[in-house]
């Protein structure tokens, strides 16, 4: 039930791919050179602070609009719950943080590298030199905050990492054969569905093994209340229904008179009240549409106005037309992929008479299919996405269980894992440039610069931004 991370992310510099970088003029020898290498830090350090507080800065306002917006009625507000003005002192405080994370890892990354190329020579480097930078960037995620863990973060970065060294397996002779399988066309789908089993499993099951800020999501776009979810729970559990009365209460509080059998086996009634299970998806299907546009708003409309501005002056209608068209489309799968949840979970229910937790994780897996709404560019990050959060929550559950061995219960691993994910990424972008999807390699590109041919022994650092443009 999660939306796909920002893909339609593009550099100022326009251009489907990056051609072969032309040949850059000597450095300047002597302090000169020097002033290029730490302009180059700088410069990157800039852009990347631009980005991070960017999109977390797009994202925190619209959220904050939408709060403002929803707590106009005294009824909306909850005792203990958050102002207004904390909401916005948050959000300013995240999008710095952000802003500091990605500009310090940029920052870092180029001045490790071309500390390295200056002192032990590009070429002889060019291997391991990259590879070496990002691991020690890496740590700069402790910068969103020290007591704050971005382990799904970290293994979303781990997936994308995992997909370009399948990629470079692919093509290469060595491994091409064990990674075959990764060339299937709906790979992507069955991602997707693995995922789905874990997370919705652990949406009814147990919550807590979710990140706090995904429950929440979870939550609004399942559309269902607390004391339902409790319900269905005790039922799938075979423990004693001791809520009844709170969910003929909620009930009631919506305009629903219903009695509920505390014998019951199928927890239909409770998901649904008076409701039948067709009737049920249908209905559930037009309110999970409303919930999910305004999530998708910001994710196409934010990088419409401040990654395609250039375009968007050009080809206004066209720019904003793709834009709604992905609103609208990313908006129907979100709502068809949350109203077959339920669906699928009662089909089961009642063909099965019974509820069980092996009946709710078979239940749970093919809402993946809702996966081909979606086009097909995004259904890879889509399923990346939701793959990260499923390995949290299985090895979160794992753990409490007493079955996780000590040497995954490091307590910062989430920066050991980003670390060792962004090495990766970054010695692709080095090394393996034609791995990358050419939107990506173009951001990549206009923080770092491009990277200069090998032959170019002793030359400083990568093109700059004017080279750069004038080679693609």
């Amino acid at each position: 039930m999660a939306p796909a991370p920002l893909e339609d992310l593009q550099c100022a510099a326009n251009g489907n791919g990056p051609a072969p970088p032309r040949k850059p003029p000597p450095a300047p020898a002597g302090g000169d050179g020097e002033l290029r290498w730490l302009r180059r830090c700088v410069e990157a350090a800039g852009k990347g602070f631009a980005i991070g507080a960017g999109l977390k800065g797009g994202l925190a306002l619209f959220s904050v609009l939408v709060r403002i917006r929803s707590r106009r009625s005294p009824r909306s507000r909850k005792a203990g719950a958050m102002s207004n003005e904390e909401a916005v002192v948050l959000a300013l405080k995240e999008t710095l943080r952000y802003g500091l994370f990605l500009g310090t890892f940029a920052g870092s990354y180029v001045s490790v590298d071309e500390y390295i190329a200056a002192v032990w020579g590009r070429k002889r480097t060019a291997r391991w030199r990259s590879l070496l930078a990002g691991l020690i960037a890496g740590p700069s995620m402790l910068l969103t905050g020290p007591g704050t863990q971005h382990t799904s973060l970290a293994i979303y970065i781990l997936m994308r990492a995992a997909v370009l060294a399948s990629r470079c397996g692919i093509k290469s002779k060595r491994f091409g054969k064990i990674c075959k399988p990764l060339t299937w066309s709906n790979g992507d789908i069955f991602l997707m569905c693995l995922a789905s089993a874990q997370i919705l499993s652990a949406y009814i099951l147990n919550q807590d093994s979710l990140p706090s800020s995904y429950k929440s999501f979870l939550n609004k776009h399942g559309g269902k209340d607390l004391t339902i979810l409790q319900g269905v729970k005790d039922i799938v559990n075979h423990t004693a229904l001791n809520n009844l009365a709170g969910i003929e209460k909620y009930y009631k509080s919506v305009g629903v008179d219903i009695k509920l059998d505390p014998n019951m086996k199928v927890p239909c009634p409770i998901v649904h009240g008076n409701q039948s299970c067709t009737g049920h998806v249908f209905s559930f299907l037009l309110q999970a549409y409303g919930r999910a546009v305004p999530v998708y708003v910001p994710v196409y409309l934010v990088p419409a106005l401040v990654v395609h501005r250039q375009h968007l002056m050009k080809r206004p209608y066209t720019i904003l037309g793709k834009s709604l068209l992905g609103i609208a489309r990313s908006s129907m799968f979100l709502s068809v992929y949350c109203a077959s949840a339920w669906a699928w979970t009662c089909l089961l229910f009642r063909t099965f008479q019974s509820a069980n937790t092996p009946l709710v994780i078979l239940g749970t897996f093919p809402t993946g299919l809702a996966l081909f709404i979606e086009k097909k560019s995004r259904r890879i990050e889509i399923s990346l996405y939701c793959l990260a959060r499923a390995i949290e929550s299985f090895f979160t559950c794992m753990t409490d269980a007493g079955l996780c061995p000590p040497i995954l219960q490091i307590k910062r691993a989430d920066v050991v894992v980003f670390s060792i994910a962004t090495s990766i990424i970054m010695h692709c972008y080095a090394q393996e440039r034609e791995v990358f999807r050419s939107k990506y390699l173009n951001v990549l590109d206009w923080v770092f610069g491009v990277p200069p041919p090998l032959d170019n022994e002793g030359k400083s650092g990568y093109l700059p931004d004017d080279e750069a443009k004038t080679c693609q």
